[in-house]
């Protein structure tokens, strides 16, 4: 087991790769500080760096082992991790607020009344408490464009389903572990269902292919299924953002 006071903690990832975390599970200044470092790194611009990217609590770069010796770049990693407190570091600039209009529940979204059932909730109030809940997104993962957002208020601390349900639609807003999914594909998920989406995550050849980046924050805001119905003719889904910073 490994110590909080580890953190940050820097590893070899392969032969061309080094993974700096900051913490072994998710939290809000765990996910803020790999933000945060990862902005720091593109800032850098250090020669032979090939890839740089972050997950929910690590920030992972890759490089060209023949451009630049492992011992220089491990050195300068280190005087970075040095160089301040990120768990208090400022989210990079350029965020958006997403807002995304969300049917929640009903035949769109079948799984609802479960989650609130194990959430200890009306359905009422999971609809009140998930469309009004503001979310940061942790990462992007699993399909192109699709994201993981958190963290919810404690009461969604549910865990996965049990078995998998074979199949959610493209634009399914999935549940559990204080988190929400977004499913950019038609996909398997041990997630719960809760509320369905129009937006487009992920569209190919555009100048921002996906809709949504590491530190965006996201509302879902609910519509009804008439509503989503018509929503499905907007190119956007019925989407709109602002910026942040």
């Amino acid at each position: 087991m490994i110590h909080t006071s580890s953190y940050p903690l820097l590893r070899t990832a392969g032969i061309d790769g080094l993974l700096v975390s900051f913490g072994d599970r998710l939290s809000e200044p765990a996910n803020r500080a790999a933000l945060a470092f990862r902005a720091a790194l593109e800032r850098e611009c250090w020669e032979g760096v090939e890839e740089i990217s972050s997950s929910l609590v690590s920030a992972y770069l890759r490089f060209d082992p023949l451009a630049v010796p492992h011992v220089d770049l491990e050195a300068r990693l280190r005087a970075l991790m040095g160089s301040r407190d990120w768990l208090q570091a400022e989210l990079p600039h350029g965020r958006r607020l997403h807002r995304i209009p969300t049917a929640y529940g009903g035949t769109l979204a079948p799984q609802l009344a479960e989650a609130a059932q194990v959430a200890g909730m009306t359905e009422a109030e999971a609809v009140e408490s998930l469309s009004s809940a503001r979310v940061r997104v942790t990462a992007l993962g699993f399909a192109p464009g699709q994201p993981y957002l958190g963290e919810l208020p404690e009461v969604w601390n549910i865990p996965r389903q049990q078995a998998l349900t074979p199949r959610v639609p493209q634009g399914a807003l999935v549940l559990a572990i204080r988190q929400f999914v977004i499913f950019s594909v038609t996909a398997p998920t041990g997630w719960r269902h809760v509320g369905q989406t129009a937006a487009p995550l992920f569209r190919l050849g555009a100048e921002r292919p996906f809709l949504l980046a590491p530190g965006d924050e996201v509302e879902f805001p609910q519509v009804s299924e008439e509503v989503f119905e018509r929503m499905q003719d907007d190119p956007d889904g019925g989407a709109s953002w602002e910026a942040l910073s």
